[in-house]
């Protein structure tokens, strides 16, 4: 069986006329010209396109590639890497890019020639393999859509992209149109000193060829983030706001955002049974509202329960994939073991949280949550923000890396991460920044600033703050209750903090009444202070309304 994908730069723009025909003469593609002048590339090995669930849950099976679990999900190991390599992520640098892309740290350039090597071996390592292949789309909304065409060594990589990203309908793959292609070789590792890498690991992205190469990790949420990362560069074209961010809807319509890194509680507070749920990591705004990027969820599973968390231990069942969870003699999934890492996950199609808003569009929100697991513990429980403290803390993107979203976070992190999303954006961050500004004033949204973090103390000395309290406090945000209450300003990071708050103990907003040492919070405050004001001075072209917003040293 043989399956065909076209390369042409005027279809899939994946690779130059005369690059493919020197692969062609190395022996490592065959190639063809079709009617409509459009160049080919061939696989030789099996290759099964399109798989229902059932049908990539057997192939999985078959191939060893994992196990069922009691519950009916499919349990898969990712070896040595449980999180992302942010340090083995690459974009081309090319002419197209070169200006716009904000180049650093966290988009390390790649030259051309490199990734043609790179995508050759992954041709040659692909060619005669067994391969699977996934259509689809990145975007609810039909109107701002991606296609995208994911090609995997494994079947249940190919499974993880059928429920992570949004499945056609009938018929819609008759316009599925120049997709970009993720090509997914966890089994090929590179060489450094050969091939141009920081190690065995690369994921490789090609914003003007469309192609992204991912080897040498198993770590299936690479494949997810890869293609957030492209719709960071493109939607902006098109002046709609890509965000690292959950959403929900209330029975009234009322939309709401939470945004935040890996382990705030994105996930997990969005996903309220009294609200639908949009999506639970990255949207799109438009001029029409918001629109989730994705098709499914890919939520932390420590320490998940039946009790706090009764909608995502509903949606581990049949179809979904989980990532490195321990299992006990019977199957029987151990979310609560972390032998193999902290960063557990489970992947599902957002069909299984039983309110999902489908299709996964919503209007403009009212109300914007910015989520923070600040590892000093000092940050109050919820605040007000005002717009310019709202696009201070924005740029800042304060929180904490958990252990395990990253290779080598064995604990909490203190970490500044440009709007909730920095390594997911190829642009600067000011580019984002200001086209939130833009919208927050257009459409008037609150904006609050939630510590789902520590209190009582720092990581090691404090408890991270109860689960209840931080959903009651975002319930009384999002039904307006919490604007009864009167707001002061925190002396020390100037945010407006509540005085009650329905369910929560007053001590508990006030964090220096939960610290048994005030000095010692005192202490703590300024250092972290400190910290944003430090931070903040790369960002020397905004205005001084919005510098002046951050913390007070004084």
């Amino acid at each position: 069986m043989c399956y065909t994908f076209c390369v042409s730069n005027r279809e899939l723009g994946c690779l130059s006329y005369n690059t493919v025909r020197q692969k062609e003469r190395d022996g490592l593609m065959k190639t063809h010209i079709d009617a409509n002048n459009s160049l080919k590339v061939e696989f030789e090995g099996d290759v099964h396109r399109n798989l229902s669930v059932a049908r990539l849950v057997e192939k999985a099976l078959e191939r060893n590639e994992g196990v069922l679990t009691s519950n009916g999900a499919f349990r898969a190991v990712t070896g040595k890497f449980t999180g992302r390599s942010p340090k083995d992520k690459y974009l081309v640098k090319d002419s197209e890019t070169r200006e716009r892309i904000d180049w650093g740290d966290i988009n390390r350039p790649m030259e051309p020639d490199t990734f043609d090597h790179l995508f050759r071996r992954v041709c040659d390592y692909l060619r005669k393999r067994e391969v699977f292949i996934f259509d689809g789309f990145a975007g609810a909304d039909s109107r701002y859509r991606l296609p995208i065409r994911v090609i995997t060594e494994y079947a249940w990589h190919n499974l993880f992209a059928r429920q992570l990203f949004v499945r056609p309908k009938k018929g819609e793959l008759d316009q599925h149109e120049s997709p970009f292609t993720v090509i997914s070789a966890p089994g090929l590792k590179a060489d450094p000193d050969r091939d141009g890498t920081r190690s065995e690991t690369f994921i490789a992205v090609n914003l003007t060829q469309r192609v992204i190469l991912i080897g040498g990790t198993e770590y299936a949420g690479e494949i997810k983030k890869s293609v957030f990362s492209v719709m960071n560069d493109w939607l902006p074209e098109t002046g709609i706001l890509p965000m690292h961010c959950s959403a929900n809807m209330g029975p009234d319509g009322d939309t709401a955002l939470f945004f935040g890194l890996s382990g705030t509680g994105k996930t997990t507070l969005s996903a309220d049974p009294a609200r639908s749920l949009i999506g639970d990591d990255e949207h799109g705004w438009s001029d029409s509202g918001i629109f989730n990027i994705e098709g499914g969820c890919y939520a932390k599973c420590i320490h998940l329960s039946r009790e706090k968390e009764p909608q995502i231990w509903n949606a581990v069942r049949f179809g979904t994939v989980l990532e490195n969870v321990a299992l006990d003699d019977e199957r029987r999934p151990d979310y609560h073991d972390n032998r193999l890492t902290e960063n557990t996950r489970a992947a599902y199609p957002i069909e299984h949280i039983s309110s999902a808003k489908i299709p996964g569009v919503g209007g403009h929100p009212q109300v914007i949550l910015f989520l923070t697991a600040d590892a000093f513990g000092v940050l109050p429980p919820i605040a007000r923000l005002t717009p310019e403290q709202a696009m201070y803390h924005f740029l800042s993107g304060y929180t904490s890396k958990l252990a395990g979203t990253e290779r080598g976070i064995t604990k909490p992190q203190a970490t500044f991460s440009a709007c909730f999303g920095a390594p997911f954006l190829p642009r600067p961050a000011g580019a984002y920044a200001e086209m939130l500004g833009e919208k927050i004033a257009r459409h008037k949204a609150r904006v609050y600033l939630v510590n789902t973090g520590w209190s009582g103390g720092p990581y090691g000395e404090g408890e991270r703050m109860k689960l209840g309290y931080t959903r009651s406090m975002v319930r009384a945000a999002l039904d307006g209750t919490l604007e009864q209450a009167e707001f002061h300003p925190d002396p020390v990071f100037g945010i407006h903090v509540p005085d009650r708050c329905p369910d929560v103990p007053a001590e508990v907003l006030s964090p220096r009444d939960t610290w048994k040492d005030p000095a010692a919070y005192d202490r703590k405050a300024r250092e972290l202070a400190q910290r944003f004001r430090e931070n903040f001075q790369r960002f020397s072209d905004v205005s001084e309304r919005i510098k002046s917003a951050g913390p007070r040293l004084d």
